[in-house]
């Protein structure tokens, strides 16, 4: 697998190699060590999360306080999406920029997302299905929500309706007014989670 960082430290693109034969083809969609090793901190799974959604539901951006925080390997197994990472992590040097990541079932594509980046992705086809691993189990109270129609964010979802969305994501404050509020966790404090990949976290 090839493991390519975005423009936002913390966040990375896993493309499989892809084995073809007579029957179709084959991939290895992760590897924890090859990965933990990529991203410079420990990746293991304690929590496996599926959504399913209907073509142009927009769903995020969500991201989880520190502590608990939460890495994520995220992917699409069924349907495609436009999906796209945002940095929630106040004095970052990328605070409130972004990644974009196309993702379909049959390309395998994958993004990792660190702790303290929000994630959010907009359904292109019917019954799209995600998949994410992630590092830690859901803990209530912890979730954060920001608008993903921020035009402060200016997100590139090329929307030609208005998207389905939940009345929770709908509601989501704004990122000015997520930091304000002190909802959004502190850059320092997501970079020192990060050791040394052979220490345990």
């Amino acid at each position: 697998m090839k493991i390519s960082p975005t423009q936002i430290p913390g966040a990375f693109q896993i493309t499989p190699e892809k084995l073809y034969d007579n029957r179709g083809y084959f991939y290895e969609a992760v590897r924890t060590e090859i990965l933990s090793e990529a991203v410079g901190a420990p990746f293991s799974v304690a929590q496996v999360n599926f959504s399913v959604s209907a073509k142009n539901t927009l769903r995020g951006i969500h991201g989880t306080t520190l502590p608990p925080g939460q890495a994520k390997l995220v992917s699409c197994v069924r349907g495609a999406v436009l999906d796209i990472a945002v940095d929630l992590r106040v004095g970052s040097p990328t605070f409130g920029h972004h990644a974009v990541t196309y993702q379909d079932a049959d390309s395998g594509v994958a993004v990792y997302l660190a702790e303290g980046l929000g994630h959010g992705f907009l359904a292109l086809t019917d019954d799209t299905c995600m998949n994410y691993l992630c590092s830690e189990v859901y803990v209530p109270g912890t979730m954060i929500d920001v608008d993903a129609l921020d035009p402060a964010l200016a997100l590139p979802w090329n929307l030609t309706e208005p998207p389905i969305r939940s009345a929770k994501d709908a509601a989501a404050p704004t990122l000015a007014e997520a930091e304000a509020r002190g909802l959004l966790p502190r850059y320092e404090d997501c970079i020192a989670l990060y050791s040394p990949v052979s220490e345990p976290r």
